[in-house]
């Protein structure tokens, strides 16, 4: 099967051998979204390490300025690959040269798919599995996880914050994970509510950045390669500096989402 991905602006297409899994119990399979790399992480702990990009279809959410809306909609399920996890890795391996490093578990929400046996493989093969997730959904093979980033929407995604989910997830991880928190920061009511949540979980790492609010589920900016938001992202971040010294937030860590800097919003960054 021939499978588009976008490399650094470019359209790269390549034969892979991503076939139907007739023999394999469906529930065991993954929808998956695009697998690509290698490339930089682009945010959060891991930010600037190099990382293959698996990234899952599907989300429990719809945060207004969504901007992977080609990885949640269900109008997208065509451009979506049913494949199990020998198949998943096989590409990664194949992507990475055969050379262990970070796998990035991205989405959609890759906490609605089960990704135990596909981190089980790369361990096997010492490669490194992070993953980031918004918190609403747990899974046991949390634990399995080398780096989990929790990424609670605030409330400018118009989404519902449950932390008793949040809590379960905790709970699910294990004492080899490393767990960090990410928000993203559209408004002083964003950065205010996430010291809230931050304050409560004093001894978990945590990191903001600017919102990029450019983006929104209903107009997809993906198609869009041209990068137009430099400016607007160098003033957020001026502006969410400021603010999180205004609260005397010293704790937090803020970050530039680095990969939209460089490419915007194309895929396959």
């Amino acid at each position: 099967m021939s499978v588009k991905h976008q490399k650094h602006g470019l359209n790269i297409v390549h034969e892979c051998s991503f076939t139907p899994a007739t023999s394999i119990d469906d529930a065991s399979l993954i929808s998956i979204s695009e697998i690509f790399g290698p490339t930089i992480q682009g945010e959060g702990a891991l930010i600037g390490c190099q990382t293959v990009f698996v990234r899952t279809a599907g989300c429990d959410y719809r945060c207004q300025w969504c901007d992977t809306a080609h990885a949640v909609l269900p109008e997208y399920e065509e451009e979506w690959l049913s494949l199990d996890a020998q198949t998943i890795f096989k590409e990664v391996e194949r992507l990475s040269k055969h050379q262990p490093m970070w796998v990035t578990l991205s989405g959609g929400n890759p906490s609605i798919q089960e990704l135990g046996e596909l981190i089980k493989l790369g361990h096997d093969k010492s490669y490194k599995f992070s993953m980031e997730t918004q918190g609403s959904i747990s899974k046991p093979w949390f634990a399995l996880l080398d780096q989990l980033t929790f990424s609670p929407k605030p409330p400018s995604s118009a989404m519902h914050f449950k932390q008793r989910l949040l809590d379960r997830c905790l709970q699910a991880c294990g004492d080899k994970t490393d767990v960090s928190f990410k928000f993203v920061i559209a408004d002083n009511d964003d950065l205010i509510w996430a010291k809230s949540i931050a304050d409560q979980y004093p001894d978990l790492p945590c990191y903001i950045q600017p919102c990029n609010t450019q983006a929104s589920l209903e107009g997809d900016l993906t198609k869009n390669v041209a990068i137009t938001h430099k400016i607007d992202q160098q003033s957020q971040m001026i502006a969410l500096i400021e603010a999180t010294q205004t609260l005397n937030w010293h704790q937090v860590r803020i970050l530039p989402q680095l990969h939209t800097w460089l490419w915007g919003d194309q895929k396959g960054v």
